[in-house]
Order: C-alpha cells, then structure tokens, then sequence
C-alpha cells in the first residue's frame, strides 16, 4: 500500500487557518531583522526612542513577540503526529518518508539561510523535528509529559540562575551595543551590494546558529512541538465540536493569563524575573490561547467560509514564509529598494500586513489551477517520488 501525502479532501480548515493566521505574526516579528541591524540589537525596548515607536513595539511584544513561534512549533508537530497516525491506518512505514521529509526542509532551510535571510527557522524546525521522531510513537500523555519535563528542566534551571544570583528582582538594565557590528550590518545591508549583503549575512549567522541557540532550541521550540504532538494524539481539533467547551474555556483563560504575564514587565517594575516570563511563560501559554480561540471561532458555521482565503495561504505556508523574505529583502537592501534602516515601526508594521494581504490574493489566484504551493509540491514530489494532480 502506498503512502499518500494529506489530500484536499482530508485537510482540517481550522489547521490551515492557524497557519495562515500564523503566517502573519511570524512576518510582523520578521520585520524588525529586516529593516534593523539584528541579531546585533539585544533589546528592542531600548532602542526605540521616539514615542509612537516605543507604543507600537510595546504593543507587538505584547501581542505577536515570542508567541507565533511556539504556536507555528505546535502545529509542526500536530502535522508530523498526523502523518504518524496515518501511516499506522495505512500500514506504511512512517520512517521511511519522515526523516527524508525533514532532510528536505532542513536543505531548504540552509538555503533559505544562507542565499535569502538569515533569520530563517526552518533548519531549526527541521532538528527539531529528528528529535520529536524518536517520541512520536508514545501516547498524547506520554507526550505531553516529555514536553512539559523538558521545558521545565530550561525553566528550573534558569530560574535558579536568577534567583541565585539575586536578579531576578533587579530592574532590566540597557544592554552594551556591539556598535562595529551595527555599523556593519547597517553598510552591508543598507548600502552594500548582494554580496556585501552575503558577507554580512555570514556573520549574522554566526550568531544566530550558534551553539547556544541549538541547546535553547532543544529546551524551547522541541517541548512546543511534543505538545502539538500529543493534540494530534487526542485529535482535539479534529473533535473540536465535541469538545467545544473545552476549546472555549482554554481560549478565554489562556489569551487572559498569556496577556497579563506578557503585559506584566510594562504594568508593573521591568525586572528579569518579569522580563523572563513574559517570554518563555506568557508567550506559549499566549500561543495556545490563539490557537484556542481560533479553532473556537471556526466551530461558528459562517467563519470557515470567511476566512477560507488565510486557510489557502496556510496551504501554502512554507512557500509563502520564504517568499516574504525574498520581498523583504527586495524592499529593504540596497540592492532593492534600498529602505533599509528607513522606515518606523508603525511603517514597518503596515507594510508587513500589506505583504500578507497580497500573499492571500496570490494563494487565491494559485489554488484556482493548483492543489498545492510550488515548494510543498517540490518537497512532496521528492518525497513521494509523484506529483499530484494539478485540479
């Protein structure tokens, strides 16, 4: 029996739409390393010194910063816990096309790095995602378990290092700037040409893969996915309308708590205790409270059909992330339109939504002619050694 990739028919709406809907927050957080010289810029609250900026930024901490990823983690893993599952019906060998699957998007990923942007996280996902291999087959409890464990391990010993050397109380100070760094990402990219760009990107990737990165990786965005994972197992959003109120309860508590722990570092004193747990706490218990609410919003007849255009930009997710980085490079360095360092938050914010507005009129035209993206249909045909039919 041959195993087939997921058909339209077998697709879950309220599964694309939290992809699309991701696509989104992923792109609004994107756009500050696209316009600014990051990762050299260690926090962003301090960088802002005009008003509207500091509230706009405020604003996207809050709301978008360090919960779309988490939430992106979780559906990664709700889809390669789908796969399993249905390996198993069919009596395929999962792992035989799982790890080929990852190999795949791990080379995409590298090159993505290296040749387009290098903030990209789908190397990430991808080692990530050899890891969650090794738990696939335990049960959603048992899942849910290694998930938890795990992050809890980062949290414990991150907070021992806290309170152990006394700051978890004390008030975030500014970060020194690696001011030569700055100045060079700001020349590479901002006047620079491609291959200044290349250089500097390089050495931006020193740091953002670096070792340290792999290990919180491990800590962080695999426990999110183990999590995604043990969903799949239960099936909750395949079952949402039986569970309906469970949905609803998880949406109203999660957005609540998750904003109030994102909010607390500007409603009270910004220490590093709250600074902390903004991030690592109040960002994924956030994440599951959008993902809550939104397969609760799907559960409303009327909704899938409106929002039946992000469900198409979220069947194309892969193909859509890479394109907006391939537009905002284009937009932003030199070698495009050069608005590098050029624009304010609110700017940058505005012209993230018009990009995802456009991608949702492209994936409307695409899936007129087509059943998938070009590069899900590159992986797949890869993978499945076939090309689906196009209509």
């Amino acid at each position: 029996m041959n195993f087939q990739p997921t058909t339209l028919n077998e697709r879950i709406d309220s599964l694309d739409i939290l992809r699309g809907f991701s696509l989104l927050g992923i792109l609004l957080v994107n756009m500050f390393a696209f316009y600014l010289p990051m990762p050299h810029i260690l926090d962003l609250n301090y960088w802002f010194t005009e008003a509207m900026d500091i509230i706009w930024q405020q604003n996207l901490d809050i709301y978008v910063q360090s919960s779309f990823y988490p939430l992106f983690s979780m559906l990664f893993g709700y889809g390669l816990a789908m796969q399993f599952m249905k390996s198993q019906e069919t009596g395929v060998n999962f792992y035989k096309f799982a790890p080929k699957r990852l190999v795949i998007l791990l080379i995409f990923g590298l090159l993505h790095a290296f040749l387009i942007w290098w903030g990209d996280i789908l190397a990430t996902y991808a080692v990530c995602g050899f890891f969650l291999l090794l738990f696939i087959r335990f049960s959603g409890g048992w899942l849910l378990t290694f998930g938890l464990v795990i992050n809890g391990f980062f949290h414990f010993f991150i907070l021992a290092i806290y309170f152990l050397t006394g700051i978890a109380s004390t008030e975030v100070e500014k970060p020194a700037l690696d001011i030569e760094m700055i100045n060079s990402a700001i020349t590479a990219y901002g006047v620079g040409s491609w291959t200044d760009a290349f250089t500097q990107r390089l050495s931006d990737l020193s740091v953002q893969l670096g070792f340290d990165m792999w290990i919180m990786s491990l800590l962080t965005i695999l426990p999110y996915m183990l999590i995604g994972a043990a969903f799949a197992k239960w099936r909750l959003i395949e079952r949402a309308k039986e569970l309906k109120i469970v949905w609803i309860i998880m949406a109203i508590i999660f957005v609540s708590v998750g904003l109030f722990v994102k909010s607390a570092p500007y409603t009270f004193t910004r220490t590093y205790l709250l600074d902390y747990l903004k991030v690592y706490v109040g960002g994924p218990l956030l994440s599951i409270g959008y993902i809550s609410l939104i397969v609760s919003i799907c559960l409303i007849p009327i909704a899938n059909k409106l929002l039946k255009p992000i469900a198409k930009a979220g069947r194309m997710s892969l193909t859509l992330y890479i394109m907006q980085s391939i537009i905002c490079t284009i937009l932003f360095y030199n070698f495009g339109f050069s608005l590098y360092g050029q624009v304010d938050v609110q700017m940058g914010t505005v012209i993230a939504i018009s990009i995802y507005v456009v991608q949702i009129i492209f994936a409307e035209i695409w899936f007129i002619k087509f059943r998938q993206g070009p590069l899900e249909m590159a992986i797949k045909r890869i993978t499945y050694k076939k090309i689906l039919p196009e209509k």
